[in-house]
């Protein structure tokens, strides 16, 4: 009971999974859409990233280009400082410097030489008007660059922002906004006109430790100390934004209401197949139980002749199965054999369309062997776009009804050959009656005769020989007679002990003559150790009679030898006798055909001998039976046996 609930779930599981596929292109979209995201979100992070660590370079490259300028700056200034060395102090010395006059137009606002007490002993330029970068000052913080001379000092005064305007890249001054700044987070110089302050974001500002030769002048012009924890920030201007990432999320926004109503076109679709599929195996459920229930075989086929479909019945009907059965092309395993040619030629004629139009009949196998007559219509195989495409047929087994018919006829025969019987019985009564006082009188005569020769001296003892002989078959004449009346007329045969030996030799010798005349040879074989048995020695003298002059019939065209052979012996409890010759044999007619009454292989004969003989060795409850003899230096010829039981032998 537990096995059988999940495998009536499993059909529902699986049904429910085929409603459900619309929501598959759904899923899927939301998942692609999910990707995108991600992949953007990644992409954004990685972009964010690769800014940094390019904002952190160009961090390290512009200190780098600014300590190597000051540097420049402080080697210059050192230079100037030996050039001034032991030389008088003056304005005109240091204007006429051409160093100072470089640095000036380059950097330096002033230089100022001071003694050992920090006393002015000269300083240019006297105004901040002119070329000197002393004119690009903005006012801003200015730092100094000092160099011992002699016992005192030079001092160059330069502004860190033009330091910044000058030292950094133009294209680096286009993307961010350089700005020096000192320990407590104070702009010293920018490279913009107003000073710009970090909102602390590490991807749009970074901030690099600045090592170099800083001054500041906090206490007047003649004083300076060193500034310390400078530092260099970098902020982008415009911090990288993709222009497309608004786009893509329109377009994804617009893919999913489109595809929203997709899935509910979808939906609506599948619902729709799902009910007609419903409705088609419903409607093909209905049409396979009636096409199953019918009892008539129904099978499809294309224009080729393979099958395209067969039912239950027609299955039943060849013993094979639908899947055996469904896409085989001629010759069909239920055709028979032995009538392939026929059956190929019909079945073009049909898939040419010329099938009769009430049917036929055709004979097929089933697989176990077993023929079985079938009735076979064929119409028009359409398909839906009113093509034809082949052929159906509807078959029908009138095996039972063939051997009905067939039973019937046998029997309306059977009475016919009754009626013949019955006649030839009233006409053999009658003539044995008529013919007993004929019979009667003959041996009348014969013995009046025989007693007349007696009472003579001297009877001619030939014809006293011959008058006896003929008493003899007079009298075995009207026993004979008189057997087959009482035969004719139902009376049980007079069954008494007799010698079939000698029954079968005084057979031999009624039909010594007959035989002698037509040439054939008669042989006897009797096993001398043959019972007696309790029979009508009479009625089977006849049967042995006939049996032998119907061999002497079939010899009578033989060319050649003619030998006829009776034999006799014991099988297990019964007497047989056989009667076989040489001659042209059964040709294939079997024992129930030639003891067919009114049946003959001779152009006069009546049909009557062997079914009578027949008939007078059942009455002795025995069997006659026929069938090739091996008889003969060739072999071949009929042999006609018949046994009698030993179980009533005195």
């Amino acid at each position: 009971m537990n096995d059988r609930q999940p495998r009536r779930r499993l059909p529902i599981v699986l049904r429910a999974l085929r409603q459900a596929l619309w929501a598959v292109p759904l899923l899927l979209s939301l998942l692609f859409v999910a990707g995108v995201l991600a992949w953007m979100q990644r992409n954004a992070i990685d972009e964010r990233e690769e800014q940094r660590e390019t904002m952190i370079s160009d961090a390290l490259s512009v200190e780098a280009q600014m300590r190597v300028a000051l540097d420049a700056e402080a080697a210059t200034l050192r230079g100037l400082a030996s050039a001034l060395h032991g030389l008088p102090p003056g304005n005109a010395l240091l204007e006429h410097q051409a160093i100072v006059s470089a640095g000036l137009r380059r950097l330096w606002q002033s230089v100022t030489w001071l003694d050992a007490n920090k006393r002015i002993l000269a300083h240019v330029p006297e105004s901040t008007t002119g070329n000197s970068a002393a004119s690009l000052d903005d006012g801003g913080l200015s730092l100094h660059l000092v160099a011992p001379l002699g016992t005192g000092t030079l001092i160059v005064r330069y502004a860190p922002a033009v330091l910044l305007k000058r030292g950094v890249p133009w294209w680096l001054a286009r993307k961010y906004d350089v700005q020096l700044v000192d320990s407590a987070d104070q702009v010293i110089a920018s490279t913009t006109d107003s000073a710009v302050r970090s909102a602390g974001d590490s991807n749009t500002s970074y901030r690099v430790a600045f090592v170099g030769p800083l001054r500041s002048a906090l206490d007047g012009p003649l004083t300076t100390r060193a500034l310390t924890d400078a530092a260099l920030e970098l902020s982008l201007r415009e911090p990288m934004s993709s222009p497309l990432r608004p786009l893509v999320l329109v377009l994804m926004g617009g893919f999913l209401l489109l595809i929203g109503g997709a899935t509910a076109l979808l939906r609506r679709q599948v619902q729709q197949v799902s009910n007609a599929e419903q409705a088609w195996r419903t409607e093909a459920a209905w049409r396979r139980a009636m096409e199953d229930s019918a009892l008539v075989g129904l099978r499809a086929r294309d224009a080729e002749g393979r099958l395209l479909y067969v039912n239950r019945t027609f299955c039943e009907l060849v013993g094979l199965a639908s899947t055996d059965l469904v896409g085989l092309a001629p010759p069909m395993p239920y055709w028979p054999p032995d009538a392939l040619e026929e059956v190929m030629l019909r079945n073009r004629r049909n898939l040419a369309g010329h099938a009769p139009r009430d049917g036929y009949e055709a004979r097929w196998r089933h697989s176990n062997g077993t023929l079985l007559d079938v009735m076979v219509f064929e119409s028009p195989l359409v398909d839906a776009a009113g093509l034809q495409i082949g052929w159906m047929g509807s078959i029908l087994d009138i095996t039972e009804r063939k051997r009905l018919e067939e039973g019937e006829r046998r029997q309306i025969e059977l009475g016919a050959h009754h009626a013949r019987l019955t006649m030839l019985g009233e006409v053999a009564s009658t003539l044995a009656h008529e013919l007993n006082q004929p019979l009667t009188a003959i041996a009348s005569y014969n013995a009046g005769i025989i007693n007349q020769l007696n009472k003579q001296a001297t009877p001619d003892p030939v014809v006293l020989a011959a008058l006896q002989r003929l008493g003899q078959q007079a009298a075995q004449a009207g026993r004979v007679v008189q057997r087959i009346r009482e035969f004719l007329t139902r009376r049980e045969p007079q069954h008494e002990p007799c010698d079939l030996n000698a029954v079968i030799e005084a057979a031999a010798s009624l039909m010594q003559r007959e035989l002698k005349r037509q040439g054939v040879s008669l042989q006897l074989q009797l096993s001398a150790s043959l019972p007696a048995v309790v029979a009508d020695a009479v009625l089977i003298e006849q049967v042995v009679i006939n049996l032998i002059r119907n061999a002497a019939d079939a010899l009578s065209a033989q060319p050649g030898e003619r030998q006829i052979e009776v034999r006799s012996d014991t099988v297990g409890r019964f007497a047989k006798i056989d009667v076989q010759d040489n001659g042209p044999g059964l040709g294939g007619r079997t024992v129930e055909a030639l003891c067919a009454p009114f049946y003959s292989t001779k152009r006069e004969g009546m049909g009557m001998g062997l079914a009578i003989c027949r008939s007078i060795v059942e009455a002795h409850h025995g069997v006659l039976d026929a069938g090739p003899a091996a008889f003969g230096k060739h072999g071949g010829g009929a042999r006609f046996s018949f046994g009698l039981g030993l179980e009533a032998s005195a």
